[in-house]
């Protein structure tokens, strides 16, 4: 009989994949390994078949990919830099560059995928002994990505050096390298603050929006007892404050940033509703955050005025979202920006509202991921010099290393501009001019140290996102040049020369967008760095925070449809059909906290016809439609995407066909869980908790009830020798699921003759049994509440008619990750059982002279038939 992948001491297996390098193939003695590999590599170009190191197959779901890890044998740990994916079910091979990543996959457990011969073997294993031995493969749910992988280092007061984990010391225990950490994968260390400060939703919106800052004085109209003062105040925003109930005697002051959150819809009064609006207004320097109570179906009150009365005997009126804005602009008699449920922004200048609407169209990473990708380079002449004596540096690289953190600031500024700025944007003019004499010279320095492709890189971005804004300038009232927010003036001039070279490229993106053929040139570059799932070339889907990182082309076929369907605020995920000219919007319940969400509304947008249809979920009559491997449509940068990632990859080893023709509903696939005693909890999937009835399904072929009510003793006492622990249902179930059926299905059926046994049950049996080791107690408790077990899970005995049930035990000793097995003769019924730390132990109990039965533990397992006695 071939053994398949699975079995073989060379390669790395998780769930239902394998890892191998390629140095190692021919090690693997599965055929389907082999012929899924064949396929693929039969689809391969030259060159890719060159640049692969590793290969992982899954042959349950017919998956290949070919995966290129950097410095497989330099680094400790190597990053994934790039794959090629194929599967049986599409046949053709999808492109993923991983180089950009923020947070790009590792590799751990080097040694299993070469094999003890190579000569690192040793070095490898050792590291991972070490690596289990101070837990950081405890949580292997997030250890698969390098920022998780390098920040639970740290957590675990470690570091990575010369080949080995070294404790931290003092001077190494520095939270700047955990801000470091965070910075990279775009984490603010002031938005980790919010969390712990409780501010509300409207003052976290205007923070992430890079509206509230440390460089801007904010007041709360209607503060209340003074949350969010004090909460911003804390991470460094300096606030004030005025209510009329909490806080009458504080000042009313000018602010940049003014916020009336949820004050509005507790006036009951219509005009002091609109006088409180203009009030506020008039103290904004910048922009004014008005936020209110939406409709929703658990409203409650008595009907009043144009509100409701609660039971707390408070006024509440409620808006719709477009009743809201409205409400706002006929006021104001200018634009609201709607950027939440129920949250609106109006700015006092036209300035300031043309700055918002152009930073929203560009990215905010564009400087961080480009440094991160290639760090600036200080060009040291190399010469000869002794092995102790540090090299020694010239005078201009002396004076260098001095202005180097000036510089660095001057070009993150460059990159993130898109072009070196003018000397009136410059951040910290008079430090650099103190370290650099010039900004002149800072500018030489700049062009003889750093990388000018990345300013090259970053000028494409930025200038795409200038034709995006002047895109998009086509549906409303354009502004002269002159009116033109001023950093914008600079960009038009430096990167189209003049206004109508600008407008004109602006019209150029528009007519792109309406190819076809483009936009899907466009999605497959989108799904090569990992932005959305490509669905048959016929559609792109992604998460809505993606869309800046698409390409122009797809962020103004996008931007069309938000045109028609203003309110984003509350969709998740963006669809983008290739063909038809349509965008579909997605909005899921609990999206970010769901590991499989609800579907809630969907709006299909008809760019060609110029009209939306809306379609809402959750009732009888619609109900709402699951959302299985949400991680598709996210990246690997993305909070929680270790979690979900790794929740998907065990419900696919669990169950063969996840989609929702396969499971209509959430429920349908908890059922389908619960049969195989699990639940879903967060993003995890846990053992059951619950009491299964006895007639329900334990594995393919036997009940509960099979197990329980089983064995001569309990037939004939009629004992109910029912498991009160939940864990004992799961651990049988187990043992079904992974030796029973298999078992069956390549013996045909089995005949139980023992299998659970209560402490009820053993007080009654005669013959000789030991409860404390057989494991068919399985995880029941004795009187003082220990395990009567403590192997724990759970054990059965049984025999195969007209078989030799010593060729039964080298057949489950071959195929299924079993426990422990006891075998009694060759016609008599074998001892098996199953748990989460199997021993792989058979023992074979045989007779003596005198009758009596004499343990023999083998120390080899594939020789039971020849040891076993006729």
């Amino acid at each position: 009989m071939n053994q398949s992948a699975g079995t073989q001491k060379i390669g790395k297996r998780i769930l239902d994949e394998i890892y191998v390098h390629r140095d190692a193939v021919h090690l693997i003695e599965s055929p389907t390994f082999h012929e899924l590999l064949e396929n693929t590599l039969a689809l391969a170009t030259d060159d890719q078949t060159l640049r692969f190191n590793v290969i992982k197959v899954n042959e349950k779901k017919q998956r290949v990919s070919l995966l290129h890890y950097l410095d497989f044998d330099q680094d400790l740990f190597p990053t994934l830099q790039e794959s090629w994916s194929y599967s049986h079910e599409r046949k053709v091979i999808t492109y993923r560059d991983f180089s950009k990543s923020f947070n790009p996959p590792i590799l751990h457990r080097k040694e299993l995928l070469v094999g003890h011969l190579h000569s690192s073997f040793e070095k490898w294993s050792q590291l991972t002994a070490q690596a289990e031995s101070i837990g950081l493969f405890d949580t292997p749910n997030i250890i698969g990505f390098k920022e998780n992988w390098t920040k639970l280092i740290f957590e675990k007061g470690f570091k990575l050096e010369a080949g080995n984990f070294l404790p931290l010391g003092n001077d190494d225990v520095d939270t700047a390298d955990l801000t470091k950490f965070n910075s990279e994968i775009g984490i603010q260390r002031h938005l980790t603050a919010l969390n712990r400060t409780n501010l509300s939703a409207p003052i976290q919106l205007l923070i992430r929006l890079g509206l509230l800052n440390m460089e801007t004085v904010a007041f709360d109209y209607g503060c209340g007892r003074g949350d969010d003062i004090a909460g911003l105040n804390e991470i460094g925003i300096k606030c004030t404050g005025w209510d009329p109930h909490y806080a009458p005697d504080n000042s009313i002051e000018n602010a940049d940033v003014v916020n009336l959150g949820f004050v509005v819809n507790v006036i009951e009064d219509p005009a002091e509703r609109v006088d409180a609006i203009h009030k506020a207004f008039t103290l904004t320097r910048g922009v004014l955050a008005v936020s209110v109570m939406l409709h929703s179906a658990e409203r409650t009150g008595k009907l009043y005025r144009d509100g409701y009365i609660t039971n707390r005997n408070t006024f509440q009126k409620y808006f719709t979202q477009d009743e809201f804005k409205n409400y706002i602009e006929q006021i104001l008699s200018r634009e609201a920006f709607m950027v939440g449920p129920g949250i609106a922004l109006v700015f006092a200048t036209e300035d300031a509202e043309q700055k918002f609407v152009f930073q929203r169209l560009r990215r905010r990473d564009v400087a961080k991921r480009l440094i991160y990708a290639r760090q600036p380079m200080l060009r040291v002449r190399k010469r000869f010099q002794f092995q102790d004596k540090p090299p020694r540096l010239t005078k201009l690289e002396r004076e260098f290393q001095q202005v180097k953190p000036a510089l660095d600031q001057l070009w993150e500024q460059s990159l993130d501009l898109g072009r070196i700025p003018d000397v009136e944007e410059v951040n910290s003019l008079e430090e650099l001019q103190n370290q650099c004499r010039t900004f002149s010279r800072a500018k030489r320095l700049l062009r003889i140290h750093y990388d000018f492709s990345l300013l090259e890189a970053a000028a494409v971005t930025r200038s795409d996102e200038i034709r995006l804004f002047f895109a998009l300038q086509k549906f409303s009232k354009r502004a002269p040049y002159k009116q033109l927010e001023p950093r914008l003036q600079r960009d038009v001039k430096y990167f189209f020369g003049d206004y109508k070279s600008a407008q004109a490229a602006g019209f150029s993106l528009l007519k792109e967008s309406a190819d076809t053929e483009e936009i899907l040139k466009a999605c497959k570059a989108a799904e090569s760095n990992g932005i959305g799932w490509l669905e048959d070339e016929h559609s792109l889907q992604l998460h809505v925070s993606l869309v800046p990182r698409l390409p122009a082309i797809l962020r103004v076929y996008v931007s069309c449809g938000l045109l028609l369907w203003d309110n984003i605020s509350d969709i998740d995920l963006v669809k983008i059909h290739i063909e038809s000219g349509k965008l579909t919007l997605l909005q899921y319940q609990d999206f970010d906290v769901s590991p499989i969400p609800l579907l809630l509304k969907r709006v299909k947008v008809n760019l060609r016809k110029l009209d939306y249809d809306l379609y809402e979920y959750g009732s009888e009559k619609y109900p709402s439609p699951p959302l299985y491997f949400k991680s598709r449509y996210l990246h690997e940068d993305m909070h929680d995407y270790a979690s979900q990632e790794q929740f998907e990859n065990q419900l696919e080893a669990l169950i063969a066909t996840v989609d929702e023709a396969a499971f209509p509903s959430l429920k349908s696939l908890e059922s389908a869980l619960n049969m195989q005693r699990l639940l879903i909890k967060n993003f995890e999937l846990i053992p059951s908790n619950s009491i299964p009835e006895l007639d329900q399904l334990c594995g393919l072929n036997f009940t509960y009830r099979n197990f329980i009510q089983c064995g001569s003793t309990q037939t004939r006492l009629g004992i109910a020798n029912l498991p009160l622990k939940p864990e004992t249902y799961n651990a049988y179930n187990d043992l079904a699921r992974n030796v029973i059926d298999p078992l069956i299905d390549y013996f045909g059926g089995i005949r139980l003759t023992y299998a659970f046994c209560s402490a009820m049950l053993a007080s009654k049996i005669t013959e000789r049994i030991a409860p404390k080791l057989d494991q068919h107690a399985g995880h029941e408790l004795n009187r003082v509440g220990k395990p009567i077990c403590e192997r724990l899970g759970a054990a059965v005995d049984f025999i195969v008619d007209d078989e030799d049930m010593a060729e039964v035990a080298q057949w489950i000793v071959e195929n299924t990750n079993f426990d422990r097995i006891y075998l009694y003769g060759r016609n008599k019924p074998l001892h098996v059982s199953y748990s989460k730390t199997p021993a792989k132990q058979v023992t074979l109990m045989l007779a003596s002279a005198s009758g009596r039965l004499t343990p023999r533990t083998l120390t080899n397992n594939n020789n039971i038939c020849e040891l076993m006695p006729k």
